[in-house]
């Protein structure tokens, strides 16, 4: 991590885009910006909530310790993007870690500021709890997926989700690049199996893949393995 010199532009995160105009040089005069290596730790699992982080252009993984010496991710986070939010509370802890995918430059602000924002913005604040409003549905499907949906059902929902969250490269391709063990990761499966039924929804006709890059050929497809029984 280092300081960044490049500024975001105040409109481009939820809370600059959220809060009220004459808040943003409170903002400008309490944030600092930093740059991320690939692979580096945004924040870490179990640790300390010191603040609030806000993707200004990249790509982060949040996610926790699985098992032993496995990981699943909960969240893929971009540009304009919040991390650090799970950690609000009288616990104020990270319950997960947030690892950066790509160079990464970030927004913090501490997590007394972060208080003052939510105290003064109520709209900014209304849109924060309608944000957690989803991702408890989100998280309760997943945990449900992870629970009564095959492998193959899984990986073909995440491929879906992604294609839906970030749109298509000019190629058709998903518009994310993720490593196959961060795919795994993602579905909640081993890399083996992952791999094994990436390669059979290609046999099928369903997704095409080309070194990193997956398209998604038939949804049709996709979407039979999703049925929950």
């Amino acid at each position: 991590m280092k300081l960044n010199k490049k500024s975001c532009d105040l409109q481009s995160c939820v809370m600059c885009r959220l809060c009220q105009k004459e808040w943003l040089p409170a903002i400008n005069a309490n944030r600092k910006t930093y740059q991320y290596a690939k692979g580096e730790k945004v924040f870490e699992e179990d640790e300390e909530v010191k603040g609030m982080f806000f993707i200004t252009s990249g790509l982060v993984k949040v996610h926790k310790h699985w098992g032993e010496e496995k990981e699943l991710i909960l969240r893929i986070a971009s540009n304009g993007d919040i991390l650090g939010h799970r950690g609000l509370g009288s616990d104020t802890i990270y319950p997960a870690s947030a690892t950066a995918l790509t160079s990464t430059d970030i927004c913090f602000v501490d997590l007394e500021f972060f208080t003052s924002t939510l105290k003064v913005n109520t709209g900014f604040l209304y849109q924060l709890m309608m944000f957690f409003a989803g991702e408890l549905k989100e998280s309760e499907k997943r945990m449900r997926n992870l629970a009564h949906m095959p492998a193959k059902g899984r990986i073909a929902n995440a491929l879906i989700s992604l294609q839906n969250k970030f749109g298509t490269s000019p190629s058709g391709a998903i518009n994310v690049i993720l490593s196959r063990q961060d795919f795994a990761s993602y579905t909640g499966t081993t890399y083996e199996t992952f791999f094994r039924l990436l390669n059979e929804l290609s046999e099928e006709g369903a997704i095409t893949t080309e070194n990193k890059e997956i398209k998604i050929k038939d949804l049709e497809k996709l979407l039979v393995y999703m049925v929950v029984g």
